[in-house]
């Protein structure tokens, strides 16, 4: 169910050191060639989340906007001449073109090129199917151009919502294209509450230039109860990565709207780029992920980086001969010593290997062009080649000729645990 009165939370007033008023935007070209480094995330530690006030006390300071109405540097990305410079980063004009045919329709709709999608004739049916097509095409609602919607589904994140809405604020994106929905499921802290909190800040409190184009809360219980020491044990990960795709599945089936981007993100994440989504968007594929990594200390002065998110893969002549063995009811789930799948994970591939096809994916943080979901890509509540959820989601999307990419040397960084 929608929880129809949200509206969203104080501002973070520490400066931070990714402020996007420092940020300046960058072409194409130099954006493509941009690979963050591992070194580059060593000092990059997040400040302490801010304190997260419940107060209902009206004159409480925190609960008004700052004086400083810019903190985040964002009234730039709202000016005319900035948004179109933003369209040059991207190097790609999006925007439909509704008068000669829909995004939507084949290839051949337009009469033109009928070799490359593969039609070499027409029955009469099919063109008084493309002609009827061409006559609607005027009054087809296309996706709003360059808008985003941010989904994350939630449960007990309490702890983590303050670093959570510090890094969307730190995004360099024009907050006016982006709508953000949570679903939060099975809950017993205080997320749904914050959650209210913030929306109620960011919607009716905010400078205009922070509040979002839309800001959707679910709440669906799935009932589902699963001890913390019991989380990570190999026999429970079907069942578990089961819920969490109903629990996907349930957040965009109900708040992807017009939107021509989705994005997934974790809600425990511990930093990425303020310009990730536009060096995301900038290869224009239809799925593609960076490489997530934790970190934990390997001495006093040292920080040790490994891969977090072990769901992002590519198969292997010795994974694909290993699947060719197993039953039907077999379930494949990485990161276990006692199951060797053999695929090739984000660490194994090469410096000059800077984009890769992927067969599977994770959810940390994950863009998808929503013409990928509408077209009834979801994550798979059963299994799918083996897989379910977010690795589920990604065979099935290959299955339908989509494209699923990640970057090998594009970092951000999950908390432990």
């Amino acid at each position: 169910m929608l929880l129809g009165t949200y509206n969203s939370q104080e501002t973070f007033k520490q400066q931070s050191d990714l402020d996007l008023a420092e940020a300046k935007p960058i072409d194409a070209a130099e954006k493509l060639e941009r690979k963050p480094s591992v070194d580059e995330l060593d000092p990059l530690a997040p400040p302490p989340p801010p304190q997260w006030t419940t107060s209902n006390d009206s004159n409480n300071d925190s609960e008004k906007p700052p004086q400083n109405t810019d903190i985040y540097g964002l009234s730039d990305l709202h000016s005319k001449d900035s948004q179109q410079k933003y369209i040059e980063v991207l190097d790609k004009n999006y925007r439909p073109k509704a008068r000669t045919m829909p995004s939507w329709l084949p290839k051949a709709a337009s009469g033109n090129d009928w070799g490359s999608s593969g039609i070499t004739q027409l029955t009469n049916e099919s063109q008084t199917i493309l002609a009827n097509n061409n006559e609607v095409a005027l009054h087809t609602s296309e996706p709003d151009p360059d808008s985003l919607l941010i989904l994350t589904p939630l449960k007990n994140n309490a702890k983590h919502l303050a670093r959570y809405f510090a890094l969307i604020d730190k995004l360099k994106y024009p907050r006016n294209k982006i709508s953000i929905a949570f679903l939060v499921s099975d809950s017993t802290d205080r997320t749904q509450q914050m959650l209210i909190e913030s929306r109620q800040w960011y919607q009716e409190k905010a400078p205009v230039e922070m509040r979002f184009k839309r800001f959707d809360i679910y709440r669906q219980d799935f009932f589902y109860a699963l001890p913390r020491n019991q989380r990570h044990l190999r026999e429970k990960q079907q069942e578990r990565r089961i819920m969490m795709a109903r629990a996907r599945n349930y957040l965009w089936t109900r708040a992807l709207e017009s939107e021509q981007w989705v994005l997934w993100i974790d809600g425990d994440l511990e930093f990425y780029p303020p310009n990730i989504v536009r060096d995301l968007m900038a290869y224009d594929k239809d799925v593609i992920v960076p490489n997530c990594l934790v970190r934990r200390k390997a001495d006093k002065d040292r920080w040790k980086h490994s891969v977090y998110d072990r769901n992002a893969w590519q198969e292997t002549q010795r994974s694909l001969a290993m699947i060719k063995k197993l039953k039907e009811t077999d379930f494949l789930v990485e990161g276990y010593k006692s199951l060797k799948t053999h695929r090739k994970y984000l660490d194994n591939f090469s410096k000059n290997e800077t984009l890769v096809p992927l067969d599977g994916v994770g959810g940390t943080f994950t863009l998808v062009k929503a013409h990928v979901h509408r077209s009834g890509v979801g994550f798979p509540a059963w299994l799918f080649q083996h897989q379910v959820e977010t690795e589920g989601f990604a065979k099935l999307a290959k299955a339908h000729g989509y494209g699923v990419f990640g970057l090998p040397f594009y970092y951000i960084r999950h908390v432990v645990g």
